[in-house]
């Protein structure tokens, strides 16, 4: 045998064993979040080695379009090698030091360019290190605000049927997507919910619009009626993700802000998943021309590169808890990583990347590209609805498209567009039974193109099932 065949063939070997080498060590110690391990029995984890661009690569070589952003944190590709630099250069100097009591430039200057880049009026910035621990700050600020200001009767919160802020108790209270949270429920505060204005409910004929406006009457009554014991209403500005991709139109929100004026009630904007220009603009609430209260921003801050998150807030706010050490007014809350000078680093280089690249007019580009891609999936017989907010597509299976009749959950129809799109090249975790697209803002139209007929070809396959 020839001596080059027979050495691709043995690292072939090699790379073949090293993969699945890796799911066995993986499977032994590992416990994968929200994830029913026993699925890993007939659909292992895949371990990657590496990542480029849109693409990520697993150990037997075989490669996989991100199109779901590694849970919707990757803005610029994997290995972006503008934000490979500065953290590099970063950690030549500082890694990390204590927020409390000291500070450092990359944390300044973030800060800095965040207030200038967010709504007007939202002047501070606290930090955390996940989306559900800014909502945690979010809350208890809420709640302190008001019991600073002598308001300490104000302890709830309004949220949105459908709504998801995190997974943390706090965020989960205010939450309510019924997968997360039923069995946690003995543990959380009892808070108000009031319908979704998700348009996927709308009536035939009636508009996005409309609908939201009809249905913003469920918020008006639950404020008229429980204002003096509110702290704050908390919102996922124009989609609500992790249930399932349902979107709204932000008169909604400019009816929110008028009427938490209106009765002096807080408002919370939870932007982890839809700020940083995944709705067309850089933060949603810019549709509806709003500042919130409160500006909860993660996920795509570091350009999927390292946790951290922010609250934004106003100065109002802020100088609620700014008093002498006697009054006892002060915000004590704190993450060990608080304004990780690596993380800062990150996010510097991707606001550069937004501020040299005209990233949010190349992004309105994309989202027409995959409109027209996802377009031939309008009218098939076994999708809903197919709905689209900037860089965000979802496609809702259903066993009477017309009709919108779902399919029982048991079936599991996404899990098989799921694992055909792997066995395709492409990430495309759904949702329940709606498969979505929210890939990194560097993929390309022909890459686009390909991910539209997958997901069809795998919804093809799963209606046959």
């Amino acid at each position: 045998m020839d001596d080059r065949l027979y050495a691709l063939r043995r690292i072939l070997y090699l790379v073949l064993m090293r993969n699945s080498s890796l799911v066995r060590r993986d499977l032994r110690v590992l416990w994968h979040p929200c994830t029913q391990m026993k699925d890993h029995e007939d659909l292992p984890p895949i371990p990657i080695r590496s990542g480029s661009g849109v693409w990520v690569e697993d150990f037997d070589g075989h490669r996989y379009i991100d199109a779901i952003s590694s849970w919707w944190v990757n803005l610029f590709g994997h290995c972006n090698a503008r934000i490979n630099t500065a953290v590099a250069s970063q950690l030549s100097s500082l890694e990390h030091v204590i927020l409390a009591g000291f500070t450092h430039e990359p944390i300044i200057e973030l800060s800095e360019r965040l207030v200038a880049t967010a709504p007007a009026g939202l002047g501070h910035c606290f930090y955390a290190d996940s989306g559900s621990a800014a909502v945690e700050i979010a809350i208890k600020m809420s709640l302190h605000y008001w019991r600073n200001r002598g308001r300490p009767e104000r302890t709830r919160f309004i949220g949105l049927g459908n709504g998801y802020h995190g997974e943390t108790l706090g965020a989960l209270s205010v939450s309510d997507v019924d997968l997360y949270r039923r069995t946690y429920e003995p543990l959380m505060p009892s808070h108000i919910t009031v319908p979704s204005p998700d348009c996927y409910f709308r009536e035939p004929g009636e508009s996005c619009p409309d609908y939201s406006r009809r249905m913003f009457q469920h918020m008006h009554r639950a404020l008229e009626q429980h204002a003096d014991e509110v702290c704050a209403v908390i919102v996922e500005p124009l989609v609500q993700c992790a249930g399932g991709m349902r979107m709204y139109d932000p008169v909604y929100l400019q009816l929110l802000r008028k009427a938490c004026d209106e009765h002096e009630v807080l408002l919370i904007a939870d932007e982890i998943a839809v700020g940083f220009g995944r709705t067309g603009t850089m933060f949603a609430c810019e549709q509806a021309g709003i500042r919130p209260d409160i500006l909860c921003a993660g996920k795509g801050l570091t350009g999927g590169y390292l946790p951290l998150s922010v609250c934004l807030t106003t100065d109002e706010i802020y100088s609620a808890f700014y008093a002498g050490y006697a009054e006892q007014r002060a915000f004590l809350h704190s993450h060990s990583y608080t304004g990780n000078a690596l993380a800062c680093a990150a996010a510097l280089a991707t606001l550069d990347i937004f501020r040299d690249d005209d990233v949010l007019n190349h992004n309105r580009s994309l989202a027409r590209h995959m409109a027209q891609a996802v377009a031939p999936l309008t009218g098939h017989p076994h999708v809903g609805e197919v709905r689209q907010t900037g860089m965000i597509v979802a496609i809702e299976m259903a066993k009477d498209g017309r009709g919108r009749k779902p399919y029982n959950w048991m079936e599991r129809r996404g899990r098989t567009v799921y694992r055909y799109a792997l066995e395709h090249g492409a990430i495309l975790r759904p949702l329940g039974d709606v498969i979505y697209l929210m890939p990194p803002y560097v993929i390309q139209p022909d890459e686009i193109d390909r991910l539209a007929a997958i997901a069809a070809e795998g919804i093809d396959l799963a209606s046959e099932a």
